[in-house]
């Protein structure tokens, strides 16, 4: 019987949700088993642990970085940027998918405040 490679997909959520599905349809068609947020939201320490639990159990990380930093823990780290450093940490292949022109992403989809985009440029590098 073939490995069946469990994937965790990570990325913000609002703006990135055509991604995410496209991602996890591609996943499905590779005959992976897609994992992610959508199963559990990034909003306290518990869930925290459950998220890196989801993590350990994966095969592979995939994150996908857009125009947003995404909702930050009580240290100004965001949870997409926690989960790839966890993932980092833990040794997982990590396959970043960054968003090739970033300023051509509608307003809306976009980080509005300095400290978000410098966030959001610091996290992007340390992905390349």
């Amino acid at each position: 019987m073939e490995k069946r490679y469990q994937v965790f997909v990570s990325s913000t959520y609002e703006d990135l949700q055509e991604e995410r599905r496209e991602v996890m349809q591609a996943l499905l068609e590779l005959d992976c088993i897609p994992a992610g947020m959508e199963l559990f939201p990034a909003s306290n320490d518990d869930q925290w642990s459950l998220i890196k639990k989801v993590i350990d159990d994966c095969d592979y990380y995939i994150v996908i970085i857009g125009g947003r930093y995404g909702s930050v823990n009580s240290e100004g780290i965001s949870y997409t940027e926690m989960e790839y450093r966890y993932a980092q940490e833990t040794g997982k292949p990590i396959i970043a998918f960054l968003h090739k022109k970033p300023e051509e992403i509608k307003s809306k989809d976009t980080e509005q405040t300095a400290q978000g985009k410098a966030k959001l440029a610091d996290f992007r590098h340390l992905a390349e």
